[in-house]
């Protein structure tokens, strides 16, 4: 497969933007190109990851997180699956099925570790990505304590913005 077929759906992935087009051929000339037939499992919840795929071409559905789904997901060409799998020991979180012949990207995590430690700039990108999810998130969890504390539902260390370990309704 020509590496420019290769590299078109890396530049459709969020955690990609804004890398270099060079950063992002090397990624692709180092994944691993994996075909799936119909019916065949792509990703299995709660097994280990060693990488992330990337739908390059073909449908999958999600049947399951990690219990069966009332009806697939699909997932399209351009996804990417496993993704926290190709920065650190993940299990993946979902079942991924393909429903017909289904050509995948798989970006291990030992190869982008070796990418990252020849290309510093690559792990500081992947860091800011990352960290820039973590201020979100938290953003998204005050606006949501306001919303119980202004509901009369939060009880007092969630309404001052403390998490506890265990979400709990007022009855």
């Amino acid at each position: 497969m020509p590496i420019d077929k290769t590299v078109a759906p890396l530049l459709r992935v969020p955690l990609f933007a804004g890398l270099r087009p060079l950063q992002i051929t090397e990624i692709a000339r180092h994944a691993e190109r994996l075909r799936f037939r119909p019916g065949q499992i792509i990703t299995k919840a709660g097994e280990p990851g060693d990488g992330a795929l990337v739908v390059v071409a073909g449908k999958a559905a999600c049947i399951g997180r990690p219990q069966p789904l009332p009806s697939p997901e699909p997932v399209e060409p351009g996804s990417l699956i496993g993704e926290m799998a190709m920065l650190v020991e993940h299990e993946y979180s979902a079942t991924i099925v393909a429903q017909e012949r289904v050509l995948c990207l798989k970006i291990t995590r030992r190869a982008l570790q070796a990418q990252m430690l020849e290309d510093f700039s690559l792990a500081e990108h992947f860091q800011k990505c990352i960290a820039d999810r973590l201020r979100q998130m938290q953003q998204q969890l005050r606006q949501i304590d306001a919303v119980l504390a202004q509901c009369g539902s939060a009880p007092p260390e969630q309404a001052a913005g403390v998490l506890p370990s265990t979400a709990r309704r007022a009855s």
